[in-house]
């Protein structure tokens, strides 16, 4: 599409302003008068009016590539968050409207990424994205490049749990302000996904974290709709709670060569859709990328566990081969997490403890549903966990 198009912004029992952020090849704003917003109402081809902003697409400069919307609740007005997603309409000369409602906030949200125009070969696509910070502006701000005021905040009361004179932060404490600091828009998954492992009585223990994803042409649609981002970026908050140096490596099974790049709190925005263009659509090869996971954390000499989130969307090719990766790997301190979602068949990875013979106890599966971005946080991290945990304390 290269029409000019209107995002129209509504919500439900809630005050909210509307801005948009233009963005280059980095995911970042050129400069902050990049940012669109009521004080700043037009910026290259980008105009907002009330609640809408309009995208002169065909005008639009060569190095903005994407086009994000964004709503925020007023920071003064008392219980300012999202708890009911908001609609976006959008509408464009000869095409019919769209409508684009994000699942509802659970975690204290006050801003939400609604949706982004992105640039396709010679025209612009649209895809809904319906990411929610509790950090307010600020985790936005630090996202996207731009340098905004604080926003003002009420006096934080004292915690009922503060000890005078506590010897100092727990490790828990110390990588959340890590998180805080270079990620603020993961802050509240990770707090999320470390109250699980408290709860389990492993928030002590170290890991190290990989993420393999399937690169199947069946998940083409799961990349696209951010769902498979997402889903990488909840794992890099559970990585925070385990490995302190912020950075997860992924591997994309596809093909003989399985690719392998990082996601880091310090890139993690757009870094999956960033990563994938990379590699050729196919039927994945999940036992070459479980054998690339391997090498890696062995040539690492990690002290630490290895957690490898194996994210699969169908059958795997060579079944007899998987079987015997998870049973050599057994006495390496790896354990395998297969997470399903997509629209493929996954037996296979439900029944591999499903009979007394062939009980992997370095291994377990999870389904996350066709939508795990639809799963709340607290239940998501309980079912990525719960084994995990309880191998841990064995």
């Amino acid at each position: 599409m290269t029409a000019p198009v209107a995002l129209a912004v509504s919500a439900h029992g809630l005050a909210v302003d509307v801005s948009a952020l233009l963005l280059g090849m980095d995911g970042k704003v050129r400069s902050d008068e990049d940012l669109v917003f009521y004080n700043h109402p037009t910026q290259d081809g980008v105009s907002l009016d009330g609640s809408t902003v309009t995208a002169d697409l065909a005008h639009m400069p060569a190095d903005v590539e994407r086009v994000a919307v964004v709503a925020s609740a007023d920071p003064l007005q008392p219980g300012a968050v999202f708890t009911r997603a908001p609609l976006v309409l959008v509408t464009q000369p000869g095409s019919p409207a769209l409508t684009f409602t994000a699942p509802d906030f659970t975690s204290g949200e006050t801003v939400v990424v609604l949706a982004e125009l992105y640039r396709r070969s010679a025209g612009w696509k649209i895809r809904a994205v319906g990411q929610g910070y509790a950090s307010g502006l600020a985790g936005v701000a630090t996202d996207y490049g731009v340098d905004v005021e604080p926003e003002p905040a009420a006096p934080a009361a004292p915690s009922s749990t503060q000890v005078h004179g506590s010897s100092g932060p727990t490790a828990s404490e110390v990588n959340l302000a890590k998180v805080e600091r270079l990620a603020p828009g993961l802050l509240s998954p990770a707090r999320q996904a470390g109250r699980i492992l408290a709860d389990r009585n492993v928030s002590d223990r170290r890991a190290a974290v990989y993420l393999i994803l399937d690169h199947d042409w069946h998940m083409e649609e799961l990349y696209e709709s951010f769902a498979v981002q997402a889903f990488a970026e909840r794992v890099l908050a559970l990585s925070a709670n385990l490995d302190d140096d912020g950075t997860v490596p992924v591997i994309f099974s596809s093909g003989e060569q399985p690719f392998l790049e990082e996601i880091r709190l310090d890139n993690y925005r757009r870094r999956i859709g960033q990563l994938h263009t990379q590699v050729d659509w196919g039927w994945g090869d999940v036992a070459e990328a479980m054998r690339r996971a391997v090498g890696h954390y062995q040539e690492s000499g990690a002290a630490d566990p290895a957690f490898i989130v194996t994210q699969v969307g169908d059958e795997p090719l060579d079944k007899a081969e998987v079987r015997s990766l998870l049973q050599n790997t057994a006495s390496l301190g790896v354990f395998w997490l297969f997470v399903g979602f997509g629209r493929g068949k996954l037996a296979f990875y439900k029944n591999l403890n499903a009979s007394a013979s062939a009980t992997f106890t370095n291994v377990a599966f999870y389904d996350a549903t066709k939508n795990p971005g639809s799963v709340p946080d607290e239940r998501f991290y309980a079912g990525l966990v719960e084994a995990f945990a309880a191998w841990l304390r064995r």
